[in-house]
């Protein structure tokens, strides 16, 4: 195939390098010899840098053809993205990778159940992914939904998981309810931070990798206003990114940018 695109999105990272190491990903698709190239550090800043050119409307351009049979006997992601199913924050596009760049687990909440961690497993002990980020997002109708107690069906259900992050939100202004803003957006962020203890908590699989510093597992939020990725300080792992990327406060929250 000769499909040549240059899409918003469907795009891996550009070559870099950092701290004196060259990173792997580009407009080829990933190998098992670029995949072990790249640090838990270089797949970070891979990401960050593929939000910058998606924020920017400057993807890269690339084959997709030649990346479908690049990919078709086997593939090396060098990061996973958990996230929500929401329709506006599909983690390929938001992060500008390619066909067989990242692993993506989407569950509306972005939280952690037992199917979810074990597909994030396979994904990082099995596959060879050094990176996992748990990525939740403004506006999520799915945390307005837990914070107002709503009764849908098996949504229900899927509403109660976040019952952990609405009451780890101590004193709040306001409603405690999704008329709140940023109330809203502390569950938000909770949520995300209690997600990524859990990927190492409930699996010993993911907490030796961390242990042996094979793996880091970090927060982040997405803004649906603006389509940047603000990565969170809550991050597991050695190597950690705190050394690298100074924080910002912003009004809610403190985050990597």
């Amino acid at each position: 195939m000769n499909l040549r695109f240059a899409v918003l999105g469907l795009a891996t990272v550009s070559m870099l390098a950092f701290g004196g190491v060259a990173a792997a990903a580009g407009k080829d698709a990933m190998t098992a010899e670029s995949q072990s190239a790249m640090s838990q550090s270089d797949s970070l800043k891979a990401l960050k840098e593929g939000n910058a050119r998606f924020t920017n409307e400057k993807p890269l351009d690339r084959d997709l053809g030649d990346q479908v049979e690049a990919t078709s006997t086997g593939q090396y992601p060098y990061a996973v993205v958990l996230g929500c199913i929401d329709s506006r924050v599909p983690p390929e596009l938001v992060f500008d990778t390619g066909i067989g760049d990242i692993f993506s687990a989407r569950i509306a909440g972005n939280f952690a159940n037992t199917d979810t961690i074990g597909s994030i497993e396979f994904a990082t002990k099995l596959a060879g992914s050094n990176l996992v980020v748990v990525l939740g997002h403004t506006e999520c109708g799915v945390v307005k939904g837990a914070s107002d107690a709503a009764v849908l069906g098996n949504l229900t259900h899927t509403l109660s998981n976040l019952a952990p992050a609405i009451y780890a939100v101590g004193d709040s202004k306001g409603e405690r309810s999704s008329k709140n803003k940023e109330f809203v957006h502390a569950v938000t962020e909770e949520n995300v931070k209690l997600t990524v203890d859990a990927l190492t908590d409930r699996s010993s699989v993911m907490a030796e990798l961390v242990e042996d510093g094979k793996l880091m597992v970090v927060g982040a939020v997405y803004d649906t206003s603006t389509g940047k990725v603000k990565f969170m300080e809550s991050c597991i792992g050695r190597n950690s990114p705190i050394e690298i990327y100074a924080p910002t406060d912003y009004s809610v929250g403190a985050f990597f940018v």
